[in-house]
């Protein structure tokens, strides 16, 4: 608790979900809050949730796909609050979709939040956060960063591109020795709206029974609690961890992405005929 005391921390994607769950868990151990989202009613509902613990809290409707707004944003964040010592880039949109059927237009709605997101919000933060000596990057890549699957080749790239970024942001860091560090996490499935909100193809909705078949199964699959989520991303936080698996699904298909290539692609593919 002592450690994120009179701390400042930047979360994207709080106006819901794990983004919302990390804004309240910091809240609640003393740290003041930099907010941001597209949803400014949830981001408000957000503010009044953690105002209460007596943290200052500000907030910015925001598209993290824009990068001169992330790093105007960035620079606010510093006016308003002095510093920064935790960056959360969280915000994420989900598409489901196959290559034959996905539009360009589709591909880089996605690709600009996910990844591209992810890579404004680190590279706006971190030359404040080098020059102060302090701070930590946490970058929300996923299991599908670890593994591919049929109808999330978007979701995929995104994913495993968060992954590759953070990886090497790591290495450099330990290279400078400047005192800052970053973490990747890969959630399982954490109970958000981020399905519901999703852009699924009419192929791949067919393919699950429906869009509203697809989305209540995975609500039935996810089984981590968003609140659950956070406070073990912040313990990884706290220890320095170069990755972190949030839930047993995220462990289970770690395992799968180490075996053979081949083994787990026939399953794949054999599960996907089924299904059809």
């Amino acid at each position: 608790m002592e450690r994120w005391q009179g701390k400042v921390a930047a979360v994207t994607g709080a106006a819901s979900g794990l983004g919302r769950a990390l804004a309240e868990e910091l809240a609640r151990r003393g740290t003041h809050l930099a907010l941001a989202d597209v949803d400014e009613l949830g981001l408000a509902e957000t503010e009044s949730r953690c105002a209460g613990a007596g943290v200052k809290v500000t907030t910015r409707r925001l598209d993290v796909a824009d990068g001169q707004a992330v790093f105007a944003w960035a620079q606010e964040v510093f006016d308003e609050h002095g510093g920064v010592q935790l960056v959360v880039n969280n915000a994420g949109v989900a598409l489901v979709a196959n290559v034959a059927a996905m539009s360009v237009d589709d591909l880089e709605w996605l690709m600009g939040v996910d990844f591209w997101g992810v890579a404004h919000g680190t590279m706006a933060f971190l030359p404040r956060l080098r020059a102060a000596g302090e701070g930590h990057i946490v970058n929300i890549s996923s299991v599908f960063g670890l593994l591919s699957v049929p109808s999330q080749s978007a979701y995929n790239a995104a994913k495993f591109a968060v992954r590759g970024f953070t990886d090497a942001l790591r290495m450099e860091l330990e290279i400078e020795r400047c005192g800052v560090s970053c973490t990747t996490v890969h959630p399982g499935g954490i109970r958000t709206n981020i399905v519901r909100h999703a852009r699924i193809s009419p192929e791949a909705a067919a393919m699950a029974g429906g869009a509203e078949r697809f989305v209540r199964l995975f609500d039935l699959l996810a089984r981590t609690e968003p609140e659950l989520a956070a406070r073990q991303i912040l313990r990884a936080v706290a220890r320095n961890r170069r990755r972190v698996l949030v839930g047993p699904d995220a462990k289970v298909l770690d395992v799968m992405a180490r075996l053979p290539a081949g083994l787990v692609h026939k399953v794949m593919v054999a599960g996907g005929r089924r299904r059809m």
